[in-house]
């Protein structure tokens, strides 16, 4: 059985990749390696209220959920995010009214927008973190240390053909830029690389 992995949310920047969305930073809360999902703007939205700790005068969506499932005793024990494929997280959420527990599937952005309200834990596996996951180098006082110079973009070549130390550039210039999708595809084919090296 695939080992659970618990996360926790770092952060939320805009995506590079599709125009309106953004891409919510989670990590492994006893690790190293950071996995992006690529949300909508209303959810993250959702997020970034709570993660800020702003106090709305109506409540949003999310908060109405979870007023509805507290007044019928049911709590939302914890989310789990257990597959991705074709670029999309799949989730689902536990809930528990005191005598039994009901699993729900849910969208990622969605159950991380509960979780966040009710400190759910949210978990994952660890051949996700494997497969999306990526590093954040830092160095002593927990900034990121990062590499300043752009790699050389002028000559398209697909991503597979480059030579490792220019992957690693690629890599270190997107971290540098909040631009986690493609850091993540970039450290997958770099771990794909050493393991068939």
């Amino acid at each position: 059985m695939d080992e659970k992995v618990k996360l926790k949310i770092v952060g939320i920047s805009y995506s590079q990749i599709q125009t309106g969305a953004y891409a919510l930073i989670l990590a492994e809360e006893d690790g190293k390696y950071h996995i992006p999902v690529v949300i909508g703007a209303a959810e993250a939205q959702a997020i970034a209220i709570k993660m800020e700790k702003i106090s709305m005068p109506r409540p949003l969506t999310h908060d109405l959920t979870i007023s509805i499932t507290n007044a019928f005793g049911v709590q939302l024990k914890k989310v789990f995010i257990y597959k991705f494929e074709d670029g999309i997280f799949s989730s689902e959420l536990t809930l528990d009214d005191g005598n039994r527990q009901i699993i729900i599937d849910s969208r990622t952005s969605d159950a991380v927008a509960l979780a966040i309200r009710t400190n759910a834990p949210i978990y994952t596996t660890r051949n996700i973190i494997n497969e999306t996951g990526f590093i954040l180098e830092s160095k002593g006082d927990n900034k990121f240390a990062l590499e300043k110079n752009r790699p050389e973009d002028n000559i398209v070549t697909k991503l597979e053909d480059l030579p490792i130390d220019e992957l690693n550039k690629k890599l270190q210039y997107h971290i540098e830029q909040e631009e986690y999708e493609e850091a993540a595809i970039i450290s997958k084919i770099i771990k794909n690389r050493n393991l068939t090296t």
